[in-house]
């Protein structure tokens, strides 16, 4: 699907299991300051995704994405599915550290895809071209809890423009939101 998708990039740097590229997938991504729930939502939909036989896709970074990946990674390695996790740096760099682990069990049990060369570090300017990527590879975009100006929202735009499919999960309202809303 990302050959097919515009602007697909002409060359990627892979580590793992290429066969998940393959597979029906579906993208989650979403707020890096994500609350407890969505978190926990997210990760149980990866799960049964992974369990069902799609390929979960998403952006090792906070919140969402890792909870996805996590999830993915905690279904059934029989049931066929799977993560890919979509960095912005080169593949020998794990950003955010803190998922230094995380990066790493993607690449050995799932498929770690990179459009940068090796020691390319995070930029700002990476990171659409990798949410590019994660739409391209996506039959379809799930976005939890996403800030108005969001590289989340770039990757359900580009799914559109794709011709893909995209889902949301509103974020969470404040207290006095939900009273005012409920008054």
């Amino acid at each position: 699907m990302l050959a097919a998708s515009d602007g697909a990039p002409p060359i990627l740097t892979v580590r793992g299991h290429t066969a998940l590229a393959v597979r029906p997938t579906v993208a989650i991504v979403g707020a890096r300051n994500a609350s407890a729930a969505a978190v926990k939502l997210s990760r149980s939909f990866a799960a049964a995704l992974a369990e069902a036989g799609l390929a979960v896709v998403s952006g090792l970074a906070r919140g969402i994405d890792g909870a996805a990946h996590r999830g993915a990674l905690s279904a059934d390695a029989g049931a066929g599915g799977g993560t890919i996790g979509v960095i912005a740096s080169g593949i020998d760099i794990a950003y955010p550290s803190e998922h230094r682990d995380l990066q790493e069990e993607v690449a050995e049990t799932g498929l770690l895809i990179v459009e940068q060369p090796p020691g390319t570090e995070p930029l700002a300017r990476h990171f659409p071209s990798r949410n590019r990527i994660i739409a391209g590879l996506a039959a379809g975009t799930l976005v939890v809890e996403a800030a108005p100006r969001s590289g989340s929202l770039i990757t359900a735009r580009l799914a559109g423009d794709y011709g893909r499919e995209s889902w949301r999960f509103p974020a969470r309202r404040s207290t006095a939101a939900r009273m005012a809303a409920t008054s």
